[in-house]
């Protein structure tokens, strides 16, 4: 198995054949820690491309989805193995492309594998009901079908297991799929689908397309033979999503922003809540859609937390992910950080007190890399940029609050609903909470970020649209339902 025509260059993976795009042109994956190295290059591929492997995908689909759950479950299996072998090269790919420390990337990497083998199972589970039926001789029934031909649009954030979560639900409930992950991490998924290959899985029941979103992800919206499609991403692409398919009646399904608040009240384990606080809010550099980036707290203990706030949040290490005792690495690439130094201006702008960090690392050798230092602003007001937009980087911003009632009004004044967290020992602000928060994930004393592959994603207000993610829940979307009535 040979993936590389050239030294560090990636096809696309079209019927189990590793080709060139018909662009004969090349994208290169940098190094976030070093924008001076090159990870490798991948296909700038063309709307061409993206036909040839959908019609791949739709050859493929009755094939596919004639074996029986068991068989499917096998190659999700076998994928898994695979992976496992290749856990550490995975990871070090991952880290080298993606910028999060080694330790978070192999946690990702493992997270994959048990994804796959959860699906794996889900291939000898109940697909339907019995239903009685008024004829009293008669059988009535329900089962689960596949779509068909499944398009996968995924961001660069979690490079395996975001990819993975999509493809093994749709695999198992019978589905083909044509995947265009992000091009910040396209090596990573090239790593993924080579697994996928290795372990065997038949022609076209997998195909990758990498490039732009403009033309690889359009192509994929637009495409006829795509019957339905899963993104993770921005807002403003997951509406173009929406649009698209809409326009010619393919099913969709969103995860997009989040701007997601932890409570901190008045009763709290302060050391807990602040270590929650920085693992829900910097690791990963916040470049996640479940990332701690309001901190709404009582103003009984404002003052201690947020000292024990800045002394934690000092004592983080910034620098490649891949040396050891670095705790947060750089933002995934320039622009990033570049929107990121926006936002941190617009606090600023707006009246809020910037107290600690707000800049780049004066550490020479990291002058090449997309680093900033963790954020923390305070007299934020709930009206600010900062604290109505999601910024996906490593920014807190503080509120003050008198009471939990007024915390749960602020948390929920912004556009999103993703998840949300509160520390509390009171069990009436739990249930209080719980009940009002609107949010798809609540946590109570844990952190905002962070969800279980066996229960169901997702959120509400502008976060997501259509069925959850992950869980038995994912067959919502990657099945329709059959009803069936025999009379003999």
């Amino acid at each position: 198995m040979t993936v590389q025509t050239t030294e560090m260059t990636y096809q696309n993976f079209i019927n189990n054949q590793w080709i060139a795009s018909t662009s004969e042109d090349l994208i290169a994956s940098i190094n976030p820690a070093n924008s001076k190295e090159k990870i490798g290059y991948v296909q700038n591929s063309t709307r061409e491309d993206v036909d040839h492997a959908v019609k791949a995908a739709k050859h493929a689909k009755k094939t596919w989805r004639q074996l029986s759950g068991a068989e499917r479950g096998n190659y999700l299996y076998k994928i898994a193995d695979v992976m496992e072998r290749r856990h550490e090269e995975i990871a070090e790919t991952l880290t080298k492309e993606m910028g999060k420390t080694l330790p978070e990337a192999k946690g990702e990497t493992s997270r994959g594998i048990a994804i796959l083998r959860y699906y794996a199972g889900e291939g000898m589970r109940e697909t339907g009901d019995v239903i009685p039926a008024s004829n009293r001789k008669a059988l009535m029934y329900t089962d689960r079908v596949p779509l068909g031909v499944v398009g996968i649009i995924t961001p660069w954030n979690f490079p395996v297991a975001i990819p993975v979560w999509k493809m093994a639900p749709a695999l198992i409930y019978g589905n083909t799929v044509v995947i265009k992950p992000a091009q910040e991490a396209a090596v990573t998924a090239a790593k993924v689908i080579e697994c996928m290959e290795e372990a065997g899985l038949p022609e076209g029941v997998v195909n990758l397309v990498t490039g732009r979103g403009s033309i690889v992800g359009q192509g994929i919206i637009d495409h006829p033979d795509v019957n339905g499609i899963t993104f993770t991403g921005s807002n403003s692409v997951g509406k173009s999503v929406a649009e698209g398919a809409v326009a010619r009646g393919a099913k969709y399904q969103l995860e997009m922003g989040g701007k997601n608040p932890i409570i901190i009240a008045d009763d709290a384990d302060l050391d807990e809540a602040v270590e929650a606080t920085i693992s829900g809010g910097l690791r990963s550099t916040g470049q996640k859609c479940t990332a701690t980036s309001r901190v709404i707290v009582q103003e009984g203990i404002y003052a201690q937390f947020k000292e024990k706030l800045l002394q934690r949040t000092r004592e983080i290490t910034i620098g490649n992910g891949m040396d050891d005792d670095i705790w947060m690495g750089p933002c995934v690439n320039e622009a990033q950080l570049d929107t990121v130094l926006s936002y941190i201006e617009k606090g600023k702008t707006e009246g809020a007190t910037l107290l600690l960090g707000g800049d780049r690392p004066k550490d020479p050798e990291l002058e090449n890399g997309f680093y900033v230092n963790p954020t923390i602003f305070e007299d934020v007001r709930p009206g600010m940029t900062i604290a109505q937009e999601e910024i996906f980087g490593p920014v807190l911003s503080l509120l003050k609050v008198s009471t939990i009632e007024e915390a749960l009004e602020v948390a929920n004044d912004v556009p999103f609903g993703l998840s949300a967290s509160i520390f509390t020992k009171n069990t009436d602000n739990m249930f209080e909470f719980i009940d009002e928060m609107e949010a798809g994930l609540v946590r109570v004393n844990f952190e905002t970020a962070g969800v279980e592959l066996q229960a169901p994603f997702g959120g509400v207000k502008d976060s997501s649209y259509g069925p959850r993610e992950q869980g038995s829940a994912a067959k919502e979307f990657f099945t329709s339902i059959k009803t069936v009535y025999i009379k003999p």
